[in-house]
This record gives structure tokens, sequence and C-alpha cells, in this order.
């Protein structure tokens, strides 16, 4: 080991002290500054959001004749499918019916089925009074922690049973009796919640669960969409395996995330002859000037970028007959986004050559599954799967006890022997993609495997990578050194606020020093940066982007992401449907700010090379740039760092590791093999945590 790491081991080991120094540290204006730090890399994604949107409007426009129209389709669905991780196999459903209850003018059959193996299903299905086959109604439910027990869903597939529509209701992962991350001990409460959960056992809220198993779904290259797309397709093939279901007549209607659901499955499967998705399509433009991206299988990678919104999904099924559902009160998907969807969908439909088959109901009514709402949805799927075009109302519907519909035997599926979790198919896939990644990283040379890790990451080569400019924005003078404040800026990027510590001999190698809780948290009189500078390191200490000045701060962020998924987790997910990765965002800032130090550091013909530490968040994409520019590097030091993705792909609840994730990196490569690229140029240190 190196002296230069030796003296870098002793500093870290000290750790992060308090504040001993009443130096104000911070670079960026906040007074009358037109965007405040917290906001610029939200600002900045927006910015870029906005283009893939005028982008994807150019395009649409373009599509003038039917064959356009469906060549367009084939690749929107194509790039759908191959976003989401592809879908599975088709496996035995086993599906058995293990209850049934009577209802006024329908009857019910409580159904479990597996969608994989192992892997099971609860459902609900509503039978009408009037003699088979019947049409089938897919019910996908919304956001509702007891999923298909709400009293909205119960009453939507009651109404039509009631009018000669069997429906399906099923329970999504992470609600009703699917949750998949199980308390050892009973809870009275969600945890950070005071809402009362379907079950003593469930822990975290039904957004809050569906996005965790987005983390190692990201990793391996899937998405949480794929598992609840394939629960519904596969609850179509159980509707078409009964002989009082006609197989040629198929709906599917739902609100919110089931209008999530809806739209994805009546994209996808062909099967589904009319459908009636709500409370959910609107443009991303105003989706993100409004609540924001919503929890993990909302957002598919790269999609923006590419040109596939929300209103694709209807476009893919043209020229099928699709009912747009919509609150004018709605304040989680704006309804004037809906009438833009609305209005390119029916432009598309009629150039097919059939406007009629699209339409929007819009009554006064917030976010939700209303009775206008039910009712406008009975209605048209009567319309186009009976023949039946008539003015049916609602009456009365008593809805069962959460009791009465329990399917499992003991409430929820996972305390079922042997079953599996979307977080074990998603570690029984990665452990197949071991095995590849191990022979690739066997054949594959090193810079090839580099180019691959940029594709993956969106990390451009050093060369490529715009420099940046410093303006120093003030002085201040310390005992023995002095510190300047610096504003980094470079074409295409945020501006980085950054602290440069300069001793009176600069006689050691230059170190850039990276902590995810920002410059400053290392930064104070007798704390570790302080000893690397009285050793004679030059120390550059960057915010990068979206940590310390330019992290959010802002009170407006969702609940359900605290703790769990960062105060990022707006930004991420913006970041996410361009296609870009937060590793690639801070690797380039790394890799940039190295090339600055190097370059005004150097005092002879040869630029320096620089010791590299990265602590905490900063560590994954610091162990990056060491990585795939490793001549720039002496050393690099870690701390708080990961020691592996493919261990958090098997860790069903991790605390802020969502911004560490980069899409299908396990496909090509894991921590531990960007340590092996590094070195030996550059040795690599790893501190645990303490």
């Amino acid at each position: 080991m190196s002296t230069a790491v030796r003296s870098l081991l002793v500093v870290l080991a000290i750790g992060s002290l308090p504040a001993l120094s009443a130096d104000d540290l911070t670079v960026l204006p906040r007074r009358n500054a037109p965007v405040q730090p917290g906001q610029l890399l939200l600002t900045n994604l927006k910015r870029q959001c906005y283009a893939a949107s005028d982008r994807r409007r150019a395009n649409y426009e373009s599509l003038k004749s039917p064959a356009e129209c469906r060549r367009y389709q084939e690749r929107m669905r194509a790039f759908f499918l191959n976003q989401i991780g592809g879908l599975p196999k088709r496996t035995p459903l086993n599906a058995k019916v293990v209850g049934k209850l009577s209802g006024d003018g329908f009857r019910v059959e409580k159904v479990i089925y597996e969608s994989q193996p192992q892997h099971h299903v609860t459902a609900l299905l509503y039978l009408p009074a009037t003699k088979p086959p019947w049409p089938g109604v897919l019910v996908p439910c919304g956001h509702s922690h007891n999923g298909k027990a709400s009293g909205s869903y119960q009453r939507i597939a009651m109404l039509l049973a009631q009018n000669g529509l069997a429906a399906l209701c099923y329970d999504p992962v992470g609600q009703g009796e699917r949750y998949q991350v199980l308390s050892p001990i009973p809870r009275k409460t969600f945890r950070g919640f005071k809402r009362r959960p379907p079950h003593p056992r469930v822990q975290y809220l039904c957004t809050t669960e569906h996005t965790l198993m987005d983390v190692g779904s990201i990793l391996v290259g899937r998405n949480t969409a794929r598992y609840r797309i394939w629960d519904g397709m596969r609850g179509i093939d159980y509707l078409l395996s009964r002989p009082d279901i006609d197989p040629k007549r198929i709906g599917c209607t739902g609100i919110s995330g089931g209008g999530t659901l809806t739209s994805y499955l009546m994209a996808l499967d062909d099967r589904i002859r009319c459908a009636a998705p709500g409370c959910y399509l609107t443009t991303f433009r105003r989706l993100i000037d409004s609540s924001g991206p919503q929890d993990g299988e909302q957002n598919i990678f790269r999609q923006l970028a590419y040109g596939m919104g929300e209103a694709e999904y209807v476009l893919m099924r043209a020229p099928k007959p699709t009912l747009l559902l919509a609150g004018t009160r709605d304040r989680t998907f704006d309804v004037v986004g809906t009438w833009s969807v609305f209005r390119d969908a029916k432009r598309f439909y009629s150039r097919l050559g059939f406007p009629e088959r699209v339409d929007l109901a819009e009554p006064d009514v917030p976010h939700g599954f209303p009775k206008e709402l039910r009712v406008a949805a009975t209605r048209w799927m009567r319309r186009w799967l009976l023949k039946i075009d008539d003015a049916i109302t609602e009456p009365d519907l008593t809805v069962f006890s959460e009791h009465d519909i329990q399917c499992s035997p003991d409430g929820q599926v996972m305390l079922v022997p042997a079953e599996r979790s979307v977080f074990d198919l998603n570690a029984d896939y990665e452990r197949q993609l071991a095995s590849r990644r191990k022979q690739l990283w066997s054949t594959a040379t090193r810079d090839d495997l580099r180019q691959r890790i940029r594709n993956l990451t969106g990390s451009r080569h050093l060369a490529d990578i715009p420099h940046l400019h410093a303006a120093k924005t003030a002085d201040i003078a310390r005992d023995g050194y002095r510190i300047e404040k610096l504003l980094l800026t470079r074409t295409g990027g945020i501006p980085l606020p950054a602290l440069l510590f300069v001793p009176p001999k600069p006689d050691g190698r230059p170190c850039l020093y990276l902590n995810g809780a920002g410059k400053q948290a290392d930064a104070a009189a007798g704390g570790p940066i302080e000893k690397l500078v009285r050793q004679g390191h030059r120390v550059l200490a960057i915010d990068l982007s979206g940590i310390g000045e330019t992290e959010r701060r802002d009170n407006r962020r969702i609940g359900w992401t605290t703790g769990l998924f960062g105060p990022d987790y707006h930004e991420f997910m913006l970041a996410y449907l361009l296609g870009k990765s937060f590793v690639g965002i801070r690797t380039e800032d790394i890799l940039a700010g190295a090339r600055f130090l190097r370059e005004t550091s150097s005092t002879g013909k040869q630029p320096s090379r620089i010791d590299l530490v990265g602590i905490g968040q900063a560590g994954i994409p610091a162990l990056h740039a060491a990585a795939l520019e490793p001549k720039l590097f002496a050393s690099l030091m870690l701390k708080t760092t990961p020691s592996s993705w493919s261990k958090i792909v098997r860790t069903p609840v991790t605390s802020n590791q969502l911004v560490g994730t980069v899409h299908a990196a396990l496909t090509v490569y894991d921590l531990p093999d960007l340590i092996k690229l590094a070195e030996p140029k550059t040795p690599v240190t790893i501190q645990p945590a303490p």
C-alpha cells in the first residue's frame, strides 16, 4: 500500500467530525437567484424532458398514412416490451376456486392462480346471474392498500356483473393479500405512517413496496411494471380457461394505478378488445409540472427520450375501442393533459378510419373511481362487448368485508410455504446474469468492457466531456492554509459548488474529495480534509449534481419516498425517463473535476495524477470514474460504499440505494468488476461502514 493511500486511511478513519468552525462554506447564492440551488438539477432535467416532449410531438405530427401509423405502433410496442425486460414464459396457472359468495344479481368466486411458479395472485371473479358465456372484464386495482377489497373496486366489479359482464378483480403485488415484504412481528400502522395496514404483518405503503421492487428490477434490466403486467395477462389467461367466458369479448378497466395497468395491458395484449383506463393518462409535461413522476412501475426507462409518452399506450392499440376516464378535479393526473392525450388519440384513430372508437368521459369528480366513472366504464363495456348501448345506472351496492373476500389461508400470500416474491424472482434472474457476466469478463477486452459500461451509465469518454470553468467567489483564511470558494460550470451540466483547500507548499498529490453528504461534511477545522491539507495535499471538495447545496430541500417531496429513496426521487425518475442514470451524471462530474484539478495543480510537463476519495452515495460514481479513466487517478479510497449490486438485488428493503442504480447494469458488470478495471493503475482501498 502506498504512503498516500495509508495517509488517506488514517484521515478517513477519523470519520466526519462535527463542525468546529463558523466558516460559511456555501458557494451558490440563494437570495435573488433565478433558480434556487436545490432546484438546479430538477430544472435542468425538466428542460431536457420538455425538449424530448417537443421531439415526440414532431414525430407524432409526421405520421400521416395508415401504414406509417402501423409501423409506429409496432416500433413502440417492441420498445416497450424491451424496456421492461420482456415477459416470462407461460407456466401452469394451477388456478383454484377457494370460496364462493352471493350478491344481488351476481355471485363471486374467490380465486388463486400462479402467474409464475409459486408466485400467487389472489382475485375475485364476479359472475352475472344471466346465462353464459359472458364477456370477461379484467379490473386491475389502483393504489388501494387493501387491493381488491376496496369499496370502489368491489362496486365496479359488481356493477359489471349486474349488467351481464363477468369481472375479474385481482390484487396487485404490494397490495391487498400480496404484500411482498412482511414484518416478523405484527404492526398496527404502516411504517412511518398512521394508516392501518390490511394485515398486521404489512410494513410499507403500496407505492413504497412497488418502488422497493423497482430498485432490484432496475439493476437487472427490468421494471416492477413487468411483474404487474404479467399478473394481468395471466388473469386474462384464467378468464379464457373458463368455458363460461367468451374469449373474443375481453375488456379491461381500472383507475389510477389500475389505470396505469389498464393502459399497459391494452397496449400490449391484443386479446383486450375494449378498454377504459382512468385517472392516469395525461402528458408527461403536465405530470412533471404538477405532481411529478409517480412510483416505480409508472416510469419506463428511456421512454421520454424514445418518444413514448402516455398517449402512446392508446395509440399502440388503435383502432380498438378505448374510453379515457378522467376527473375534472384530479390533482394527481392533470385533466388538461388528459385532453391532449385524447386529441392525439382521436386524430390517430381517424387516420386509421375509426374515430368513433375512442372517447373521453370527464365528470366533475376528484381522483378515484366514483360512481360516475364506474357507470361510464360499464356503459362502454356494454356498448362494445354486448352490443347494447343504453344508459344504465348504479344502484346502492353493499360491499363485502375484507374477511369475507380473503383468498389466502392467512391473509397474505407470502405466508404460504415456498411462496416466491418479486424480490426472489429478481434474485433468481441475477444468479443467471452472474454466470453470463463471468463468461463475458473472461473473454472481453478491457476497452470493450469500458465501452459497455459507458453505454449503460451514459458516461462519456473524458475527451468528450466539456471542460469545467472556475469562478472564484471568495477566499477563507484558515490557520496554515486557505480555502477558495469556486463555482464550477460546464456546458450541459448544472453549476457545481466547490471548495479548494490550498496548503502554503503543496508537495503532495492533489486529492479530489467527494462526500455524499456534501462538500462541507468533512471540511471543518480539524477535520479529515484539513489533515490532508496539512500533509501538503491540495484538496478539491465538490458537491456533485444533486448533493450538498444542489440537493433538493423543499417540503413538497411526497412522503412515501422519505427515508427509503432519498430527497432526489423525482430527479432520479426524470433522469430515468430520459435514459440517464445519476451514476452516469455524477461520474462525468467527477471526471471533469479530476481533470480540472490535475490541470490546475500541475507544475511540470507531466500532469499530476489524482487521489480520489468517495464517501457514501459519492462512492459508486467515484468507482466508475476510476474504472473508466484509471490513468487519471493515482488511488481511490471508498468509504460506506455498497460492496455489490447483486447483494442489493437480494435485499428486499434497502435505504437510499435507488440513486446508485444503473438500468441493466448487472447484465454486464457488478461493482467488484469495476475494481478489476481500475487496478492496477488505480489501487482501490475500501473502508467499511463503522
